[in-house]
This record gives structure tokens, sequence and C-alpha cells, in this order.
């Protein structure tokens, strides 16, 4: 039976480090003040300025209540491991490893939402899923890239609502629009933001030969209603027609679909999902904004773009993560290295540790170091794709020559 001290020692100072980085003591301060104005008389007569002091008073009692819960956590296995040493207890430390585990995904938890220091990180996200190079493989990839999102969505208990997703010529979507409501959605998945490259056995392809597809996906923040963004309805072009996707009966028979196109900048935006019009010109609106924020700032900036990233084509040596299903199975981040052979679990949602793992990355050095790294990295992947091909081959030639016995050349 294993003494955990060390381990539970090593978790007691990161929680401690932990109160410093995410200024507790100053938190419990400004929820105080803040519990006490909303008891003031008037607090009410500025209902914008009350609702977003009453959010931002939920937000600090949810991080001070995360954090003295883990304190709690943090004793309940220190007193645990103690009980178990003490009467040689296999049951209870069974118990304990479990509980050691647990306790150390909710600090890991804490301390990526401590990373989160931009304005818009701790809002809801819209994504766009567009197919790249690979035909009608790269529609069915689009469709994969959005099932996989909304795993990771349900797996956060975050919501999803789908705007457009429009049916693919013989298979998959031909794009899909879509915002996630949820706690740090868009500074979690900011990461997602570029090309996605899909190695498989082509299920169209009747000679079943390998086929290589990208997706390129794009992350924006959902703006609050208190930053302003001038949209003048004269600049505006709205048509509306019947839905072309799935949604009921009343979306095909009405013209409930919304197309919104901004004639200054030529951004078209097209939500049709809800069986209300205005339901879909609102959710059209919303996005239409995002983008002309991101466009403003931009221009403002005439530097490296920090929302959408650098703009590349959706195509081979522009990927951020490729994702092998043959000849063998891994799914690789060619910006932080991070990899699994797990490739099924990753289609299915489990994306946190590439997320994690690129938040980690990207506050662990300079842009010019993470560059650098990053075409490094690349290099090396297609290096060892190449290599792991060519093993594989040699592998299945070797087996087939034994299959055909000693006089097979």
């Amino acid at each position: 039976m294993e003494n955990r001290d060390s381990d539970i020692a090593a978790l007691r100072d990161r929680v401690l480090a932990m109160a410093g980085y995410l200024r507790m003591d100053a938190k419990r301060l400004e929820l105080a003040a803040l519990d006490e104005r909303a008891s003031e008389p008037g607090f009410w007569d500025d209902q914008g300025a009350a609702q977003r002091a009453m959010a931002q008073a939920a937000a600090f009692r949810d991080e001070i209540e995360s954090y003295e819960a883990m304190i709690a956590a943090l004793e309940d296995v220190e007193a645990a491991n103690e009980l178990a040493m003490a009467e040689e207890d296999e049951e209870l430390a069974a118990e304990l490893a479990g509980g050691l585990s647990s306790l150390v995904g909710r600090i890991t938890e804490l301390e990526v939402a401590s990373w989160f220091t931009e304005e818009l990180d701790p809002g809801d996200a819209i994504i766009t899923i567009t197919p790249g190079q690979g035909g009608l493989e790269a529609q069915d990839w689009t469709e994969m890239l959005l099932k996989m999102y909304s795993k990771y969505a349900e797996r956060k208990k975050w919501k999803i609502d789908l705007h457009d997703a429009p049916v693919g010529v013989e298979l998959g979507l031909d794009r899909a629009v879509f915002t996630v409501h949820g706690r740090n959605a868009y500074g979690m998945l900011r990461s997602e933001m570029g090309v996605h490259r899909l190695v498989r056995i082509s299920p169209t392809d009747e000679k079943k030969r390998r086929q290589t597809t990208f997706a390129g996906v794009e992350v924006l923040p959902v703006l609050p209603d208190e930053i302003e963004v001038d949209v003048r309805d004269e600049d505006l072009r709205i048509d509306v027609y019947r839905s072309s996707g799935p949604g009921g009966q009343s979306v095909n028979t009405t013209d409930s679909a919304v197309r919104i196109t901004h004639l200054l900048s030529g951004i078209v935006v097209t939500v049709q999902n809800e069986k209300s019009q205005h339901k879909n010109k609102e959710a059209a609106m919303k996005i239409l904004r995002s983008r002309l924020y991101e466009l403003e700032k931009e221009k403002r900036e005439a530097e490296l773009e920090e929302l959408r990233g650098p703009r590349k084509e959706i195509t081979f040596g522009s990927q951020i993560r490729n994702y092998v299903l043959y000849p063998y199975q891994l799914v690789k981040d060619l910006r932080t290295g991070h990899e699994t052979g797990n490739v099924e679990a990753v289609l299915g949602g489990d994306i946190e540790a590439f997320l994690i793992a690129f938040l980690r990355w990207r506050v662990g050095g300079d842009e010019s170091a993470q560059a650098q790294g990053q075409t490094q990295t690349q290099a090396q992947a297609q290096a060892q794709e190449q290599a792991r091909a060519q093993a594989q081959a040699s592998a299945q030639t070797q087996t087939q020559a034994q299959a055909q016995g000693p006089g097979a050349v």
C-alpha cells in the first residue's frame, strides 16, 4: 500500500500558489463590495449596469466557492491517507487514489481558467467550419468536426445553438455555423482556429485508397451588448427564403431562413436553423457584429491577428492538427506537439487535453519562439508520418510474403 503524503503535499503547494495568482483575497473583497452595492437603493435604476454587476458577482462567487471546495477536498484526502496508512486499509487506499485523481482534474481546471485574461475569453464562442481541399470528403469531414465539438460541449455541459448546416451534395455538410454557450467557451475553443487535416481510407472510393481531406475552423467571440459595433440599416441587405436544412415541417414551408449581407465589407451571414424568421435574424446579427468587430480590430492593430490567427489556405502544409486513421492511428497538434493514438476518443469529443496543451503553449513563450517551434514541429511531424507509413507498408509486405509461403517473391 502506497503512502500518498508526497503527492498530497505537491497538490497543497499548487493550491496555495493558486490563491496568489487567482487573487482570491482581492476577489473576496470585490464580491463583498458588489453585494453591498446591490443592497443600495436605486441599484436597479440602471438595468444594464446592475445586470453586469450581478454577473460579475456571480462569477466571483463561483470561483471562490470552487477554490474553497478544493481546499476541503484536499483536507479530506489528507485525512483519508493518514487513516489508510494507520489501519492498513487497502479498500480506503483505492478510494483515495480515485479521490486524488478527481482533485488533480479540478485543480487543473481552475488553473486553466486563470489563463483567460483577455476581455472576451470568459464568454461564448461562434464557430464556423468550412470544407477545404478534398471535395465530397471535405464535406463529410466538416460534419465529423461538428459532431466532435458537439460531443465536447456535451461533456462540458455547454449548450450549442446550430445556426446553419446545409447538407452537402452527396454526404456531409456544405458548412456549419453554431454558437457554443458556456463559461470560458471562447477562451478554450479559440485554440481550434485553423486548418484540420484528416487522413483515412476514402469511404466513397471503390478502390479503398487513402484520402487526405481538409476543413477550416474559425472561432469568434460572442460580443457583450456593451461593446458597440456600428451597423447601419442602410449598409445591410437582408434576404429571406425557405430553409434548405432539417428542422421540422414549418422550416421548409415558410420563409424563415435569413441571409444578411454587409454591403461595405462584403461579409455574408446565413442562419436558417430556427423556425422563426425573427430568431434567425437575431442570431445572424450577433454573428455579423462579431465578424465586424474582428475586422475593425485587425485594422486598428495591423499586427498578428488576435482573434482569427494567421489566415491560411485550407490545404496541405497549413494545418494545425492531423487526424490520421490510416495507415496508423494518431492525432497530433503541430503547434504543441501533443498527440494521442486514441483517434476514436478524440473524434468522440475527448479534446480537452489538446485545448489545455495549446493554452500552456500559448502562455509559455513569446510569439517568435512559438512560430519557430511550430515550423520545426510541422517538419518533424511530416517526417514522422512518412516514417510511420513506410514502416506500416513494410510490415504489410512482410505479412503478405509470410502468408504466401517460403517461395513467395
